[in-house]
C-alpha cells in the first residue's frame, strides 16, 4: 500500500518514515509541498493521504482539494496530521472530506495500526 505524507517539517518526515520502516507492506512517498505532492501523485497514484494541514504555498485542506482532481483519487483516504487540536478543527477536517484526524505529536502506535489494517484489507474504502 502506497502511502502520501505530505510534510514540510523534515523531522516530522523522518519520524514517520522511522515509524513506518517495519512494515513492510506499507510504501511511504514524501512530498514537503502541495505542488510536490501533486507531480508524486501523478506519478505513483497513492492508496492513502497524509497531510499536514500548514504547508507552504497552500494549505493541507487546499492540498487536500488539488488531489481529489487527480483521476483515482476522488476517494481515496485522506487523513490530516497537524498540532491542531480543537474541537473544531477536528469538525472543519471532516467537512473537508479527511476521514481521520492524527494531532500532533503523532501516536505512532494509532497511526501504525490504521495504516496496517488498510494494507492488510487490499483496498482503498474509507475505513
Amino acid at each position: 500500500m502506497r502511502v502520501l505524507y505530505v510534510e514540510d517539517n523534515r523531522i516530522n518526515a523522518m519520524l514517520f518514515e522511522e515509524a513506518l520502516r517495519p512494515h513492510p507492506q506499507i510504501e511511504l512517498l514524501v512530498a514537503e509541498d502541495g505542488e510536490m505532492a501533486l507531480s508524486m501523485a501523478q506519478a505513483q497514484p497513492p492508496h492513502v493521504l497524509v497531510l499536514d494541514a500548514h504547508l507552504p504555498g497552500m494549505s493541507g485542506f487546499e492540498v487536500l482539494t488539488a488531489l481529489r482532481r487527480v483521476p483515482g483519487l476522488e476517494t481515496t483516504p485522506a487523513f490530516m496530521c497537524s498540532a491542531d487540536a480543537l474541537p473544531e478543527d477536528l469538525a472543519k477536517a471532516r467537512a473537508a472530506g479527511f476521514v481521520g484526524y492524527w494531532t500532533k505529536p503523532i501516536n505512532i502506535v494509532e497511526v501504525t495500526t490504521t495504516l496496517r489494517d488498510l494494507a492488510s484489507r487490499g483496498d482503498n474504502r474509507t475505513p
